[in-house]
């Protein structure tokens, strides 16, 4: 059975992936920083659950030996935005820390997961942002860290050109997900639900889990550099229509 491993399992886009991944037969590694949010979903789907915060290269060095010697899939779903302050009122403490998920976390597993991927002729699903496309007011500390990751994805796919691993990334945008936009405002429920106000059907995390599942098992020469995935009332990052 085909091994998949998934970061930032434990809500959203994660644990929608893992769920379709477990469906088109992998076996599947939920691995995320709470494990008591794992255990439901890892029995769901007769896989196992592994915690682990990406930003701790321990718990990166326990994930990648749970996963064992083959990888057919990883899929970096661990990250997030904090805050979304102009840079006049910049918090750095959450820069870092959006920083450390989506960029370096999502390098050091890539990392340690790679000669395992190149046993299996394996692919890495980045999981970025249309964040990554450019700038936006408050939003400098998350588009950094979508660009950084990006940048990323760009480099390992020149990388490994010769090598049979290939490098995907998948950039959403407006989805409306359980926690994404509560944590960026610190559980606030009320500022939160404004962010989708108005929005006609915002994307959901199956759209998102359906969208890398199709990537994932494309043939093994087939590539998708990087697919953009928007609801249709999403023109751009900064045109969106409500109603």
């Amino acid at each position: 059975m085909p091994t998949a491993v998934v970061t930032g399992a434990s809500s959203g886009i994660g644990a929608a992936t893992a769920r379709l991944l477990a469906d088109a037969g992998f076996r599947v590694i939920c691995a995320a920083r709470r494990l008591d949010r794992l255990g439901d979903l890892a029995e769901a789907v007769d896989g196992l659950a592994v915690a682990c915060d990406v930003g701790d290269p321990g718990d990166v060095a326990a994930l990648a030996a749970a996963a064992g010697e083959r990888v057919d899939v990883l899929v970096n779903c661990a990250g997030g935005a904090i805050g979304l302050e102009p840079v006049a009122e910049a918090d750095f403490d959450a820069w870092e820390t959006m920083l450390m998920s989506n960029l370096l976390g999502s390098a050091r597993v890539t990392k340690a997961l790679l000669p395992a991927l190149e046993a299996a002729e394996g692919i890495v699903v980045f999981v970025t942002s249309t964040a990554a496309d450019g700038g936006y007011e408050g939003g400098a500390g998350y588009c950094a860290a979508k660009a950084g990751e990006r940048a990323v994805v760009e480099s390992l796919r020149l990388e490994l050109f010769d090598r049979p691993v290939r490098i995907t990334e998948i950039a959403p945008g407006m989805v409306r997900t359980d926690e994404f936009s509560l944590t960026r405002f610190g559980g606030d429920a009320e500022r939160a639900e404004k962010v989708y106000a108005g929005v006609p059907e915002p994307l959901t995390a199956e759209d998102v889990a359906d969208a890398i599942c199709w990537m994932a098992t494309r043939p093994r020469h087939v590539n998708i550099d990087r697919m953009t995935i928007r609801p249709r009332a999403q023109a751009s990052q900064t045109k969106v229509h409500r109603v």
